[in-house]
């Protein structure tokens, strides 16, 4: 299948190459040159625009950092919808806002273009390996062409119902994600302040019911996990910055809503706070720090 992607970061570019080894013709766009040049020695074909990435193409994917960068990429005077075919499927997988996919699905549909927005989970790690997991929101049709083709950067493709729910079921994951860790890192700082061997301590919790994926695959502790981020001077995974960005999604989400979110406000000041430090680059799980003594 001959598929425009435009959007090679560390998730996209993963992504592509996924897709690449299975077989696609990738038209790319990115601003990244080297990048370009490094997908185009695999076989992908370099693009000028996100315009002339979609003339042609039989499917079109976006994985951009924010919303921002999605309205202007596919509404753009060179953007996506001034050079995609009508009937061509469109798939975004961004986390962004849902009023945002929305908004965008609803301008392609006014041009014949039946658009998803599907963000994803499973971080550069699962994005290289294709494990994945694709939150769709789209019809049950464009979700049955989709799926073929995000099974091929995937293992988990969940269709969360239509346009939107796709954002929807991220943003709601990703608060879950940040107060969660927030919760091991201060029960981990506690117990080492206490004098309790971490190690120990983190058997008790991933034994017992405070155990959850925050604890037991991705503990904030040094040492504790030999593939998490904390063993590797929290470098690599998920950034803070980008969760602070998930977060601020979720809490403007919920004040559209009316909705309380009070432990995931305040998950986002103490991410804030992080930034603030000059943090934001390391991994998310980082925020024990904040509990240690310097």
């Amino acid at each position: 299948m001959k598929i425009a992607f435009i959007g090679l970061g560390n998730m996209g570019a993963p992504m592509a190459r996924n897709l690449i080894k299975a077989g696609h013709s990738l038209n790319l766009f990115d601003l990244n040159k080297t990048v370009l040049q490094e997908l185009a020695a695999l076989g992908g074909s370099i693009s000028e625009s996100p315009k002339a990435a979609a003339q042609g193409s039989e499917l079109v994917i976006t994985m951009l950092p924010a919303a921002a960068h999605v309205r202007s990429v596919w509404l753009g005077e060179d953007g996506v919808l001034a050079g995609i075919g009508r009937g061509v499927p469109a798939v975004d997988c961004s986390t962004i806002d849902p009023q945002t996919a929305k908004d965008v699905a609803a301008a392609a549909a006014k041009q014949g273009v039946a658009m998803a927005d599907a963000p994803v989970s499973g971080g550069t790690g699962g994005a290289a390996a294709g494990t994945l997991t694709f939150m769709v929101g789209s019809s049950q049709e464009l979700f049955d062409t989709l799926q073929p083709v995000l099974a091929q950067m995937g293992r988990n493709i969940v269709h969360c119902g239509e346009v939107g729910t796709g954002q929807i079921a991220k943003i709601c994951n990703n608060l879950l994600l940040g107060i969660s860790m927030v919760g091991v890192s201060e029960a981990m700082a506690l117990g080492a302040a206490l004098g309790i061997d971490t190690q120990v301590l983190a058997g008790v919790i991933n034994s017992s019911t405070g155990r959850c994926w925050s604890s037991e695959t991705y503990n904030p502790w040094p040492g504790i996990v030999d593939t998490a981020p904390a063993s590797r001077g929290y470098t690599g995974g998920f950034g803070a910055e980008l969760m602070l960005k998930d977060l601020g999604l979720a809490t403007e989400a919920a004040r559209q809503a009316h909705q309380p979110v009070v432990l995931g406000a305040v998950a986002q000041q103490l991410y804030q706070a992080m930034s603030l430090r000059g943090e934001g680059g390391k991994d998310f799980s980082a925020i024990v720090n904040s509990y240690r003594k310097p």
